[in-house]
């Protein structure tokens, strides 16, 4: 019985020393890189997202590629958005949606949106399936309008996105340093007034996500996403002849491919893209089950990581730690954390028993407190610095809320090992919710 005591001390140990420090340092070094851009972590608490063209530098083609099935709530107002854009390229590739997507995006589109409509039964193959269709168009056409492959970005978007202000005029310079080979946005969540699981997406993607992401900056090895990815068209080409893979998160496979390939990701505190958030439940863990069996499926690719000349100690580890994360963190600490729980429990209770004082047990208290909510009570800080129009009471609650959504972490950790046993690679799309009516812009067929 006390060798088992030991070991499992010993694995509680060192996942919450992994966890701890890992996380520390990429939220300190994001905290950092912000202070060094001269950006302060509020700055883009009051950003609009309605003309991402503003002070646009017109220097690089833009190919706009977006995913839909069945978008037609929101792929309107996304369209509508992008139909100015200066050398940009607007492309929806409709999965065979059986609803008026193509039709509104003809409409909200204007000239320079093109409808690429893919039909049964090479449809519905996945979201890497369909960029991988839309990236023959996008070849196609660089090849016709004899334009530098190195200066052709193609920017993914989902079908509920919408761009910063003036987010061209940030993000396009980057990739004026040759090494740069994609760029991610950080993301907002646009309904996140709706309910309390709409607030703690935005809470995690925008004091969690968006700071490491710009932590990450320093290293070059930025992930990804599925929504505001940019990317240069000759580290595409570079890369295999459809870059998008078929894994249910192409975007972190496509980042692991770039950065083996020796390109720079990075990102920028100054734009950002909003999206719409899951607003329940049930649809949260089908989502996150996804993004979790697709990250864990990503850990085959540590091997090309360890044995990869082109990548820098630096990169190794920190490309190494993120992908390990859902192996070393929660699916062990799904149950390590009942056992540090049982044994906080127990110490603050000898302390009752063993020394009768108030003192005494105030400071077990606190000692407990503080092992158990310090991460939240950092986060809680962050997001009110980058959200001040949330009351701290209310950064609190959702920071300290964190404790109990984990186990929301460990649903999905465990639904997504079970699929993997038992090979189970479905795509379960997130519904969307109608936000406003689309107005009839104009009436082009494209």
């Amino acid at each position: 019985m006390d060798v088992v005591i030991v070991i499992l001390n010993t694995l509680a140990q060192v996942v919450m020393i992994f966890s701890l420090v890992y996380f520390l340092a990429m939220m300190g070094a994001g905290i950092h890189e912000n202070r060094k851009l001269g950006s302060k972590l509020g700055d883009q608490s009051r950003t609009r997202y309605e003309d991402p063209f503003i002070d646009n530098p017109e220097t690089f083609d833009v190919y706009v590629m977006i995913p839909c099935l069945n978008e037609e709530a929101v792929i309107g107002p996304t369209v509508a958005a992008l139909r100015n854009g200066a050398r940009v390229t607007t492309i929806v590739i409709d999965d065979a949606s059986d609803d008026s997507t193509s039709e509104i995006a003809r409409r909200e589109g204007g000239e320079n949106t093109i409808v690429l409509r893919r039909e049964l039964p090479d449809a519905r193959t996945g979201k890497g399936e369909a960029l991988n269709d839309a990236y023959r168009l996008v070849r196609r056409l660089v090849a016709e309008r004899e334009q530098d492959t190195s200066r052709v970005i193609i920017l993914v978007m989902d079908a509920d996105g919408r761009l910063s202000d003036g987010a061209l005029s940030h993000v396009l310079p980057l990739f004026e340093e040759p090494k740069v080979g994609g760029v991610q946005l950080p993301v907002r969540i646009r309904n996140r007034s709706k309910n309390f699981l709409t607030r703690f997406q935005d809470f995690q993607f925008w004091s969690m996500s968006a700071v490491t992401q710009v932590g990450r900056r320093k290293i070059g090895t930025v992930s990804l996403g599925g929504n505001g990815q940019f990317t240069r068209m000759a580290a595409l080409e570079g890369l295999n002849a459809m870059p998008w893979s078929s894994s249910l998160t192409e975007d972190l496979d496509l980042a692991v491919s770039l950065s083996n390939d020796g390109w720079e990701l990075t990102t920028t505190p100054f734009a950002s893209v909003d999206q719409q958030a899951v607003e329940s439940l049930r649809r949260l863990i089908v989502q996150r089950r996804r993004w979790y069996q697709g990250h864990m499926m990503a850990g085959k690719r540590l091997p090309e990581i360890w044995t990869n000349p082109k990548l820098s100690v630096a990169k190794v580890l920190e490309l190494t730690g993120y992908l390990i994360v859902p192996w070393i963190f929660d699916l062990p600490w799904s149950i390590l954390s009942h056992w540090v729980l049982f044994l906080s429990l127990t110490t603050v209770a000898s302390s009752v028993t063993v020394v009768v004082g108030p003192l005494t047990v105030t400071v077990a208290v606190l000692t407990w407190y503080l092992l158990t909510f310090a991460p939240a009570l950092f986060t809680s800080w962050v997001y009110l610095r980058r959200d001040p129009e949330c009351s701290p009471w209310r950064a609190l609650l959702i920071g300290h809320s964190f404790v109990v959504m984990n186990y929301l972490s460990y649903i999905c950790a465990w639904g997504a090992l079970i699929r993997i046993i038992q090979r189970k690679n479905g795509w379960d799309k997130t519904k969307r919710t109608v936000e406003a009516p689309v107005s009839g812009l104009v009436d082009t067929q494209v």
